[in-house]
């Protein structure tokens, strides 16, 4: 790694940068270092803190305990109580797209003619320290209208003059580090590191417009944790002189215990909470993490697992009931497919999968719904605009919903087939080559893979062989014979060359390989493969 060359003032000369990237002097200024430091000095024992208590939850689930409802904040939940009116830009968000943080991906999604783009400095995007730098680069010209993109083709790029998509952005998680960002000789948290550079650069200019800022948080697994990151928007408000409150958050209910605390989450943030949405994903992949010790709730292989799989049915539809309790949009998930122009007929399959999934959102109550590719929000918009004619659906109550604790976490029936078997190690190895290459969002079989859905396909693999019992739809045992026999055979099944991080492809069977015989499952994939990022 190459140090800055940029030379720290007095105010911060506690932080070092380890590694360089071509916006590195204008991103790292010295008012934003100064921030960067105040925040890690004040705030990150507490988030180790939070992650320590996540590890001893944990602990305890694997000893056989079951989540549940906190008997400690039944107060909150069964309060009357409401958040914060929700600002004009955020009262309608019927289709939000998401995507990674590069030029040409934020200039067609704020182009795209969805309500919402969120720029994804977490799961859609691989941090190297070039693409994190950059993107955020690319995010404060776009807040200025200035963002421009010229193809290696020639093709040139340009925001619209009007008619825009809200901007929103999705910082790292609490359990991510910027490794190349020392304050005191210690990482900085990269979610905080994203979100306060961030601001630090454009959450005036967007006040000023009534554009926000506006934040998605990820992996949250308790109301303490959205505490925290309640304490860090405040400090930084503060900081930046703005009112307590401008900066507005959507929370991702994306992992299983933090179902539990949706009520105690929204109270935590009640002064800037906007919504919560259903990460279904990384809800399934926290599913298999929480249970990994628990034969009894395996899941049968990923394609089986639907959103009208039980605990995945309540969850959402006790999503909605909690958030029009208390005033906040309650937002649908996302739709990985991608359009497929070379066949009709699979893409009509495709696209049936999507009407029905978003006409099932929509139904029940959700205020919105994600897509990943731009050719989707024609169809997702005409089947929202049919069923919600109004901004949102803050009416519907779904008083009827009654998601108790075992609803919440039924297991789940179905079965695994060899096919689906061997797709959950293609997909892991193909994602990973990828990301380890600096690529966080990759089409792999018509659908858009991401950190989450990978996550599911590699914890699956471990669970399946690591808690005994499991066998395939023809009777055959599930076993690391089988497993190595097909991680031995891979390139039979795929022709690397000219796949997105092909080069990569080796280290990323020897890593698959690696994390599902080792006896304990890995936290997040994401933790080891940034070690390798440069």
């Amino acid at each position: 790694m190459v140090a800055s060359t940029a030379r720290p003032n007095s105010l911060t000369a506690a932080l070092t940068v380890q590694g360089t990237a071509p916006a590195l002097d204008e991103i790292l200024d010295g008012d934003t270092r100064e921030l960067l430091i105040q925040l890690h000095r004040r705030f990150n024992t507490r988030r180790m803190e939070l992650l320590g208590l996540r590890h001893s939850r944990q602990a305890r689930f694997d000893a056989g305990e079951l989540p549940d409802f906190l008997p400690e904040t039944r107060a909150i939940r069964e309060g009357d109580w409401r958040v914060a009116p929700l600002p004009k830009r955020l009262q309608d968000r019927r289709i939000e797209i998401t995507g990674p943080v590069d030029a040409k991906m934020i200039i067609n999604a704020l182009n795209s003619g969805a309500n919402v783009f969120m720029a994804d400095f977490e799961d859609s995007s691989s941090p190297t320290f070039a693409n994190v730098i950059q993107g955020q680069a690319n995010l404060k010209a776009a807040v200025r209208g200035e963002l421009r993109f010229t193809s290696p083709e020639g093709k040139h790029y340009a925001l619209k003059s009007d008619g825009l998509a809200t901007l929103m952005v999705r910082p790292r998680g609490w359990h991510l580090t910027e490794k190349h960002v020392l304050i005191d000789g210690e990482r900085l948290s990269g979610g905080l590191f994203d979100l306060a550079v961030f601001a630090s650069h454009n959450a005036r200019e967007l006040a000023a417009g009534d554009r926000g800022p506006y934040f998605y948080l990820p992996k949250m697994q308790s109301h303490l944790e959205a505490q925290l990151w309640d304490e860090v928007m405040s400090y930084i408000e503060t900081r930046l002189v703005l009112p307590i409150g401008t900066m507005k958050a959507t929370v991702l209910i994306e992992t299983l215990p933090a179902v539990f605390e949706m009520d105690e989450i929204l109270h935590a943030l009640k002064s800037r909470i906007a919504g919560l949405n259903c990460g279904r994903w990384d809800y399934v992949f926290s599913y298999i993490k929480t249970f990994r010790k628990h034969a009894d709730r395996c899941l049968p292989e990923r394609s089986q697992v639907t959103m009208l799989t039980p605990f995945l049915k309540h969850y959402s539809e006790l999503l909605i009931k909690t958030c029009h309790r208390r005033g906040a949009l309650a937002m649908g998930g996302m739709a990985a497919q991608i359009p497929i122009s070379h066949d009709p007929e699979a893409n009509e399959a495709a696209m049936a999968k999507v009407r029905a999934d978003k006409l099932r959102e929509v139904t029940a109550g959700h205020d919105g719904t994600w897509v990943a590719h731009p050719g989707l929000i024609g169809l997702a918009r005409t089947i929202f605009d049919e069923h919600m004619p109004d901004a949102n659906q803050l009416h519907v109550a779904r008083d009827e919903v009654v998601a108790d604790r075992n609803t919440l976490i039924t297991p789940a029936t179905g079965t695994i087939s060899e096919k689906g078997f061997l797709n959950n190690i293609d997909v892991c190895v193909r994602y990973i080559a990828a990301w380890l290459d600096g690529l966080g969002c990759v089409p792999i079989h018509f659908l858009m893979e991401d950190a989450a859905t990978a996550e599911i396909s590699r914890a699956q693999l471990w669970q399946w062989l690591h808690v005994g019992g499991q066998k395939l739809d023809d009777g055959r045992s599930l076993d690391f014979a089988l497993f190595d026999a097909a991680i031995a055979s891979i390139d039979e099944r795929i022709d690397r060359q000219g796949l997105p991080g092909a080069a990569r492809f080796d280290e990323a069977v020897r890593l698959l390989k690696q994390w599902t015989h080792a006896p304990d499952l890995i936290e997040f994939l994401t933790l080891p493969c940034y070690e390798r990022l440069a």
